[in-house]
């Protein structure tokens, strides 16, 4: 790329019917950069993410994206077809993207290669592993050089080996000038972002830099090994963590947060602002916020 290219959306609102998906959400997608969206289910996750590839349009807010031929895009389904082979596959998407010939099979070949597919080009796609599978999809949506590429819980179910292999292929992708934006529920992999935003129920709890997000930990995180209110603790190995909105009290061990810390925090944070008396919320902090 001849100039730095930088995507996202910004404070972009989606509503369904009374239901506020987004409620003014903003997300960069710098090029060359991997940009972080982290939440529970009903965050607004995917929803942001489409609005990148513009299968779903904004009430309000602005969408910069490059033209959706120049993007790619890997559903949390992965989107692969499992009847066909991984050649018919990467051959399928090929012939949407008219990419023909030497040019197709090189750009198969190295994509195949990295992926650790290549030995694989007759195999049936339902017939391989699922770590293997969502490398497939992920080589499919590179193959036609995507300008930004977008990623929905790539990661998600794969065994911790395809995990590593697949976060290689993305940050390499990153590096040769890709804008990818992805969403996960992994925090350890928002952590090697660039930059992280905190979803949670369509609102932007926090964003900025990883170090941004865990220095920006509202209230006070102690250690304990019986919370005094279960809404306002979560597991952590044989301990739980318990957050509140004060500063720290005697007696209590404040622990430094890591980014599942803050994401959790920032949730229960919003929450108890929400309630509009300082009380604990109903009911504890999603679990999927910190997987």
């Amino acid at each position: 790329m001849s100039q730095r290219e930088d995507w996202g959306a910004f404070g972009v609102t989606v509503a369904y019917g009374r239901k506020l998906a987004l409620d003014e959400v903003t997300l960069e997608v710098p090029a060359g950069q991997v940009a972080a969206v982290v939440g529970g289910d009903g965050a607004g996750k995917t929803t942001l993410l489409r609005c990148l590839t513009g299968a779903v349009r904004p009430r309000s807010g602005r969408i910069v994206a490059p033209s959706r031929k120049e993007i790619g895009f890997m559903p949390a389904a992965t989107g692969v077809w499992r009847d066909l082979t991984v050649a018919q596959n990467m051959e399928f998407v090929a012939s949407a993207h008219r990419i023909r010939g030497k040019e197709f099979r090189q750009r198969r070949d190295l994509l195949l290669e990295a992926a650790g597919l290549a030995h694989l080009l007759n195999r049936q796609a339902g017939h391989l592993s699922g770590g293997m599978l969502h490398k497939l999809a992920f080589s499919c949506a590179m193959l036609h050089r995507p300008r930004m590429l977008v990623l929905d819980e790539p990661s998600t179910g794969v065994d911790p080996v395809s995990r590593i292999d697949l976060w290689r292929l993305i940050s390499q992708t990153a590096v040769e000038g890709t804008a990818v934006a992805l969403a996960t529920t992994y925090l350890d992999e928002a952590e090697r972002c660039a930059t992280v935003l905190v979803l949670d129920d369509g609102r932007a709890l926090q964003s900025g830099t990883p170090d941004q997000v865990i220095n920006g930990v509202p209230g006070t995180i102690t250690v304990v090994r019986r919370p005094p209110d279960p809404a306002l603790a979560w597991r952590r190995g044989r301990i739980f963590h318990a957050w509140h909105p004060g500063p720290v009290r005697p007696g209590e061990e404040q622990v430094s947060p890591d980014m599942e810390d803050a994401v959790v925090a920032a949730a229960l944070h919003a929450r108890v602002a929400g309630s509009g008396n300082g009380s604990a919320p109903e009911s504890g902090h999603d679990e999927e916020a910190h997987q």
